[in-house]
């Protein structure tokens, strides 16, 4: 019997995959994808009361548990908070983990993003899927090449805006209504956040934030009253041209948009 799909998260900090994917995710394991889940940088500077080392560890132990919640594989952070560089170091460690799961799918930020270590963490992701199947690009850990078709797609920007405050709309729309209360529920497992975000970003109640910017996807879509949006990259060096393994596999879940 051959392993199931595999789909992987990447994203930049603890909470970001339940913002923007997660509902994806679920549809995904739903759907037979064994899941992957890794933030590459590990929270520490989300916290006014408890030192980096502190909030790091407590990061990590909520985003291990909201990653259980769906039955995901938890892959631990590899760098702190404002330290997503796009350079070899990083690259080399994250393009091991990609070999190691040899994903279908990958999920991750948009490449334009209101933070850098979004924007970051989005050509990280690129590049570690783009190089997976080079030999002769060395990994840390070394970790063989693996062969096999791999699609990325490209996450809503925060606030559905990119950095000069332009709206995006989506390629594809995954309807995410009836498991909007689990994201939510997977959110909340990143209980440390509230205060912070409250405090920093104004975001007043993180729960409700999600639920508002799942429904203005949704109200994008014109079909779903939540939704996710993703923008599929161009297929060169990933896939072949007609490859849409997300729309597949969430059939009737999966609207099309007009692709900004």
């Amino acid at each position: 019997m051959s392993p199931p799909p595999r789909a992987f998260a990447i994203a930049a900090h603890p909470d970001d995959i339940e913002f923007v994917m997660a509902g994806t995710l679920m549809r995904l394991g739903a759907a037979g994808y064994e899941l992957h889940y890794l933030n590459i940088a590990n929270g520490c500077c989300g916290s006014m009361e408890t030192d980096r080392e502190t909030t790091a560890r407590i990061r990590a132990e909520e985003a291990r548990r909201a990653a259980e919640s769906i039955g995901a594989v938890f892959h631990p952070s590899l760098v702190n908070d404002l330290e997503i560089f796009y350079d070899q170091p990083t690259l080399a460690r994250l393009a091991a983990i990609v070999r190691e799961v040899a994903p279908t799918i990958v999920l991750t930020h948009a490449p334009a993003d209101y933070m850098e270590d979004h924007t970051n963490a989005c050509r990280l992701a690129v590049s570690a899927a783009f190089v997976r199947g080079m030999p002769n690009f060395a990994t840390d850990p070394p970790r063989p090449h693996v062969a096999g078709e791999l699609t990325v797609y490209h996450a809503q920007p925060h606030g559905n805006h990119d950095p000069l405050g332009n709206r995006v709309t989506p390629g594809l729309f995954v309807d995410i209504g009836d498991v909007i209360e689990h994201k939510a529920a997977m959110l909340a497992c990143h209980a440390s956040q509230k205060a912070w975000l409250d405090t920093t970003q104004g975001l007043d109640s993180y729960l409700q934030t999600m639920k508002d910017l799942s429904a203005e996807v949704g109200q994008m879509s014109g079909r779903y009253r939540y939704a996710e949006g993703w923008r599929r990259r161009l297929h060169l060096g990933f896939c072949g041209a007609d490859a849409d393994p997300l729309r597949k596999a969430l059939g009737d879940h999966v609207a099309t948009g007009v692709t900004a």
